[in-house]
């Protein structure tokens, strides 16, 4: 009989190994019959992100300020995304379904007034984001970069990676606290002060990652599924806005822009999934 190192062990391939699908998925699926490829058994593909959000986003498409049914999915997404994943997850949300300094009204003010009254307008979506998540069960904190103290926690980095690691989620609100900055930037510069691994940029008109022109003008437009910060420079392609975009590149600070108005994206989008554009 031959001895333990003169038996040769057939190499597997791992093709032929069928992935295990965990028992919770398999009873939630039922009878309903998907692709392989549509069920993720991994983990998260990031421990510490910051969504970027805009305001509009919360509007939904019949005009509301902030719709009801549109809140309450994300708020479900965001709460099991560190319910279910485990994922610290931080949120910079807009002010533009209720102020937009670029609007008519907004040109006719001091433009530090507008960006002023737009970050006041950031707060109120933060606080409706804020109910709306815990009424899922899940602890949030507000921050803010301006100070109103019987609303919101001031803004304190320390304090922020704190509560990320208590497991609560994070909202910062009022953008940076300075005017002639849009939300892209603060949004990029909270990611990097409490060392995030990547900054969700969930888009809110249907456009479901980076495009070479704007799909909605050109029908000849192609996704990137990857692209450099430089090339999206060098092309123009509005993505963010470009001090944001300079910055993340700086500071080595990939972005992963996706269609937020999907319900389950943001999920997908933590678990690693092919979606939307990933900038590096």
């Amino acid at each position: 009989m031959p001895g333990r190192e003169d038996r040769v062990v057939a190499p597997v391939d791992a093709r032929d190994v069928e992935p295990m699908v965990d028992a919770d998925i398999i009873a939630e699926l039922g009878d309903r019959s998907l692709p392989r490829q549509s069920i993720s058994t991994h983990g998260p593909r990031w421990s510490r992100v910051v969504l970027k959000m805009s305001g509009e986003a919360l509007a939904g498409e019949g005009g509301q300020t902030i719709h009801a049914e549109v809140i309450e999915r994300i708020a479900s997404e965001i709460a099991m995304a560190r319910s279910d994943l485990g994922v610290e997850l931080a949120v910079m949300i807009g002010g533009g379904n209720i102020w937009r300094g670029t609007s008519p009204a907004g040109r006719c003010l001091d433009r530090s007034t507008s960006d002023t009254m737009g970050m006041l307008a950031t707060v109120i979506n933060a606080l409706a984001l804020q109910d709306a998540i815990e009424r899922h069960g899940q602890p949030t904190r507000v921050l803010s970069a301006i100070q109103m103290a019987e609303v919101a926690e001031p803004y304190i980095r320390r304090r922020a990676i704190r509560h990320l690691e208590k497991g609560r989620v994070v909202i910062f609100a009022a953008g940076m606290g300075n005017p002639y900055f849009t939300t892209d930037t603060p949004a990029a510069l909270r990611a990097a002060e409490i060392e995030a691994e990547v900054l969700l940029k969930g888009t809110h008109s249907g456009v479901d990652g980076v495009y070479s022109a704007d799909p909605k003008l050109d029908p000849k437009a192609t996704r990137f599924d990857e692209i450099t910060f430089m090339e999206v420079v060098r092309k123009s392609l509005r993505v963010m806005d470009l001090t944001a975009i300079t910055f993340c590149r700086d500071n080595a600070l990939p972005v992963l822009v996706f269609d937020l108005t999907r319900p389950g994206n943001i999920t997908r989008a933590l678990r690693g999934e092919e979606l939307g554009t990933l900038i590096k």
